[in-house]
């Protein structure tokens, strides 16, 4: 200490040797530092999404919390607990009537309610819980469409029943199918819709080129499914998703052209990855949203969730028996979750820069880690009657369940 402080009342005769001798290795390491920095980080959304090995956060602008005097905000939404929360649920499988068999599981028998009473908890601020109320008057005159598959519909269902609390919707479908239902608020002249497209993408079903009693399924990965692609622009917010149907077996198409396949095991034909096929579906989705100039609404990804199948496959004895949610130090991303998330990631970071460019709204609802935490919220076996024997269902979620919370994140992206 008294050489550095003579140092300091002594600069004018420091020997320069020296200087340089001490500064150099500092130089070199900050810019070997840096260079490392820049080679393993992935630019972040304007939007917040969870801490992972694969994600390094390049600012502070995240939703959540009062913007300070800079007007950047604070509060990371995605960071933090699942913590006890005894005030729900609020509603049940009896109030609640677009609730599926394979969603009630109280009406199949599960013992245990503690599922239902827990709640997100921000690390650095609260998150309130679901107002419908407040809901109703924010999309007054409007509409919402959720574009994706089975977990797409759950979560519409779960708004659903939040909802109830206020209004039950009249049934409007044009069709009885119910991928395809359409639910009208007439209080508040607004409507929700289910627009089934579990690839997002163009699909053939049951593909010619396939083994016989093996069913395939056909995507023409650069081609947008006209299901939701020509219906998008009736609706001022659409929400974006798909996950589990990439895990079949799928056979590739690119301009028409066959140019491999996932999991098809075809003699002469190139396998290609799960990831593949996964990015290439949602680049083609963002693209065709941002091509189509009559859209006027607002874009929500909400990312991949994972399924909870423990013991073996899903065909195979899995189950999800787990009775609490994780704590955050407890679970990791990893493996192809991990993998399917940071390609959805990266697809929509490009696709809300082009659309910030164009003056669209592209935003993100990041439940990734966060339901990664919940396995204890999956019908399991209590989706069915006790006497059938299907597989246990660790891809679905209870009504009421976890996915309620989804409601949470998706109204304060609405404020």
């Amino acid at each position: 200490m008294e050489q550095i402080n003579l140092a300091k009342s002594q600069n004018r005769s420091l020997n320069k040797k020296s200087v340089f001798q001490i500064t150099l290795p500092i130089i070199l390491f900050t810019i070997i530092t840096l260079q490392l920095v820049k080679n393993i980080s992935i630019k972040r959304p304007s939007h917040p999404i969870i801490s992972t090995s694969s994600y390094i956060k390049d600012h502070d602008e995240v939703i959540g919390a009062p913007p300070t005097e800079t007007g950047i905000r604070k509060c990371d939404l995605y960071s933090g607990e699942w913590i006890p929360n005894m005030e729900a649920p609020y509603y049940t499988n009896d109030t609640c009537w677009v609730i599926q068999e394979h969603q009630n599981c109280m009406k199949y028998g599960r013992p245990d309610t503690e599922f239902m009473k827990w709640r997100w908890k921000p690390n650095d601020c609260e998150l309130p819980v679901f107002d419908p109320n407040r809901f109703f008057e924010m999309v007054r005159g409007k509409s919402m469409a959720f574009v994706g598959d089975s977990v797409a519909r759950n979560q519409m269902q779960s708004l659903i029943c939040l909802l109830s609390r206020v209004e039950h919707p009249l049934d409007v479908s044009t069709s009885k199918d119910d991928n395809f239902k359409r639910w009208y608020y007439q209080s508040y002249n607004f409507t929700l819709v289910i627009l089934w497209s579990p690839f997002l993408v163009k699909t053939l079903e049951n593909d010619p080129n396939g083994r016989t009693g093996k069913t395939f399924w056909g995507l023409h990965l650069d081609e947008a499914d006209d299901v939701w692609k020509d219906e998008i622009d009736k609706y001022e917010y659409v929400m974006v998703s798909a996950g589990q149907w990439f895990f079949r077996p799928l056979i590739y198409y690119e301009k028409g052209q066959f140019m491999g396949c996932r999991y098809c095991e075809i003699d002469n034909l190139t396998e290609y990855s799960l990831l593949h096929g996964y990015r290439s579906a949602f680049r083609t989705a963002f693209r065709a949203i941002l091509e189509r100039e009559s859209f006027k609404g607002k874009v929500y990804m909400r990312t991949f969730v994972p399924a909870h199948f423990e013991g073996g496959e899903w065909d195979n004895g899995g189950d999800c028996t787990r009775k609490r949610p994780y704590k955050s130090n407890e679970v990791h991303l990893e493996g192809e979750t991990l993998d399917l998330y940071t390609a959805q990631m990266e697809e929509f970071n490009e696709a809300q820069r082009l659309a910030q460019q164009r003056g669209r709204s592209f935003q993100l609802l990041d439940m990734t880690r966060i339901m990664l935490m919940r396995p204890d919220g999956h019908p399991s076996t209590y989706g069915r009657p006790a006497n059938l024997t299907w597989p246990s269902d660790c891809v679905h979620w209870c009504l009421p369940g976890p996915i309620d919370s989804w409601s949470d994140f998706l109204l304060e992206m609405l404020g």
